[in-house]
């Protein structure tokens, strides 16, 4: 399910007493205030403010429910320790059964919430400033596809144009500590490779178009020397949302995230 469906079926989401538990943890290393796992702290400092407030109403039936997600919430993020990006957004509950984790590479401000519906308007802020999105990096022997969501990598490829085939084969998904390859220097292909670079330029172009439907992107963003990159925009059937002149193609994926989201 897309993120933009996901959010959507939160926002309908009810039930009859309150009984949903909504987390947004910051638990970015490079935040000075989550010096030492400090989030930890906020977690449950978090949950026990809800649960002395429970305990005061004394209402046995949310007492119990809360509880149990409670314990759900800590082992989750506990068991993902090391898995940690810049936040955790959780939703849950326990009848009709609701678990909705979201580990993002954005800016979280912590907040704890328990309503009779998903508290979903920091999720949607979040998602609108980092929407579903394609982030395509094209070079003159290569386009490498960033498939991202919430500022975080979904998927990866990589498409190779082979000059003695004459046309385009998938990499795959690029391992960070690989080095790419076949990014060759404008002034070293021959007319007729220079040709088909640009015929598969469009081909690609086509294919993106495709992946734009079939991964639900809102945007896309192309990044790459300023010739490849304005020839790469044109061959798409929609003005992509940025076209940034910076060749990015031996970045990170989140260096490349950083460089197009946060420019």
């Amino acid at each position: 399910m897309s993120l933009s469906k996901e959010l959507q079926t939160l926002k309908e989401y009810r039930c009859d007493d309150r009984c949903v538990l909504s987390v947004y943890l910051n638990t970015n290393p490079g935040d000075p205030e989550q010096l030492n796992g400090a989030w930890r702290i906020h977690l449950k400092s978090g949950l026990k403010r809800i649960d002395e407030y429970l305990t005061a109403s004394n209402d046995e039936k949310e007492m119990k429910a809360f509880n149990e997600l409670r314990k759900k919430v800590e082992k989750e993020v506990e068991d993902n320790k090391n898995d940690l990006s810049k936040g955790v957004v959780i939703f849950a509950a326990a009848d009709p059964e609701l678990w909705s984790v979201h580990y993002v590479q954005v800016p979280v401000k912590t907040s704890f919430h328990w309503e009779d519906h998903p508290v979903t308007e920091e999720m949607e802020y979040m998602y609108k400033a980092y929407p579903e999105a394609g982030i395509i990096l094209p070079s003159f022997g290569e386009v490498r596809i960033l498939d991202t969501a919430m500022g975080a990598v979904i998927d990866e490829a990589t498409y190779v144009f082979d000059p003695n085939l004459e046309g385009w084969g998938k990499k795959g998904k690029k391992d960070e500590n690989e080095t790419l390859t076949g990014s060759t220097r404008d002034d070293a292909i021959e007319p007729r490779l220079r040709e088909n670079l640009q015929r598969f330029y469009k081909g690609m172009g086509e294919i993106i178009g495709k992946l734009k439907k079939e991964r639900g992107w809102q945007e896309i963003h192309v990044s790459g020397e300023a010739d490849l990159a304005n020839a790469f925009a044109e061959t798409l059937r929609e003005k992509p949302a940025s076209c940034i002149y910076k060749n990015l193609n031996n970045s990170k994926p989140n260096d490349v995230i950083h460089q197009v989201f946060e420019k």
